[in-house]
């Protein structure tokens, strides 16, 4: 098999060859046939997040078909198409499994940072966390779903069911469910880095009602709010931009830090809040869910030995929606 592999801090990936690995009890192996590029990696790439142990193949946002199948597996079959996410294991027993909060298992494992992903030609995947996708849909098309799209559903069932909703960051998560908020009838605010007029366009392509800069005011006033940028000065924004009893959610797995603010931004029973991760009842709804709305997701294919350009055009906003890996 072959990967593009994090071998240092703060280094490009390398093109690198490997033996073919087989699966363990529970696990079965995957051959990739897309994987999105998710800001997450990015995280995972400058040692933003914490316990990295090198090497590591990045990647959570996995297309592939089952090609080995290993002992003790259950409900799959060889060549079966299957979606693996960032949530890639949970121990299932300690307390937050036992009360349905998997996402904060003591135990978790992460898909492309705590175990390898699908930068990769083939991946292995315990199979209690790979999601059957059926033949509908083009595996690029498919790929950011697998954390863009489930995250950004969790975020949206978070924040509410208020019909006037803010999105900051108008990236690969953000323009999914941007359709999703839209097919429930709610009216969706876009805020993107100060003076990008091309997203701000491609937010109304969308249907967004409105669409900024984050240093803007929404001409009026927020139910909701999601922030799917990694800037923690955006929050006190966010929070002033909130009607009363407003939520805004922090959806990233890092962000910069908060700076101080006025209490009265959060007084009035605003709520400030964090997503983490997701369950795989988030996947099986989402994706049941995903035909229905008819998501279309916007996408930047790249060959997978060019992973290091695509990363780069991910950290630079060179494109609108998300960037995936091609074998």
């Amino acid at each position: 098999m072959h990967a593009m592999v994090l071998k240092k801090l703060g280094a490009a990936l390398e093109w690198t060859d490997l033996a073919d690995q087989q699966p363990g009890p529970g696990e079965i192996r995957v051959k990739v046939a897309a994987c999105g590029v998710c800001r997450t990696d990015l995280h995972v790439i400058d040692s933003e997040l914490p316990h990295l142990k090198l090497p590591i193949i990045p990647g959570h946002e996995i297309v592939g078909r089952i090609d080995v199948i290993g002992p003790g597996v259950e409900g799959l079959r060889l060549g079966e198409r299957v979606g693996v996410p960032w949530l890639g294991y949970t121990c299932g027993v300690c307390p937050y499994c036992m009360a349905g909060q998997e996402n904060l298992c003591d135990r978790l494992l992460f898909t492309g940072y705590t175990r390898n992903g699908g930068f990769a030609t083939a991946t292995i995947a315990d199979a209690r966390f790979a999601f059957p996708l059926g033949e509908t849909g083009s595996d690029v098309a498919i790929a950011p779903l697998l954390c863009a799209g489930l995250i950004g559903w969790r975020s949206l069932v978070i924040a509410g069911e208020g019909k006037k909703l803010g999105l900051y960051g108008y990236g690969a998560a953000a323009h999914i469910v941007a359709q999703v908020a839209k097919w429930q009838g709610r009216a969706v605010f876009a805020f993107t880095r100060p003076g990008d007029v091309a997203t701000q366009a491609f937010a109304r392509r969308l249907g967004a009602t409105w669409a900024g800069g984050s240093d803007e005011m929404p001409p009026e006033p927020l139910d909701a709010a999601i922030i799917f940028a990694t800037v923690g000065d955006l929050v006190p924004l966010t929070l002033r931009a909130v009607r009363k009893g407003g939520r805004v959610v922090c959806a990233g797995i890092h962000m910069s830090d908060i700076p101080g603010f006025p209490y009265r931004l959060l007084w009035e029973e605003r709520q400030l809040m964090s997503v983490a991760n997701l369950t795989r009842q988030d996947g099986i709804d989402f994706l049941r869910l995903a035909p229905e709305v008819g998501i279309v997701t916007k996408t930047t294919r790249y060959p997978l030995n060019q992973a290091n350009e695509a990363l780069a055009d991910l950290r630079a906003g060179r494109f609108d929606g998300a960037a995936v890996l091609v074998p």
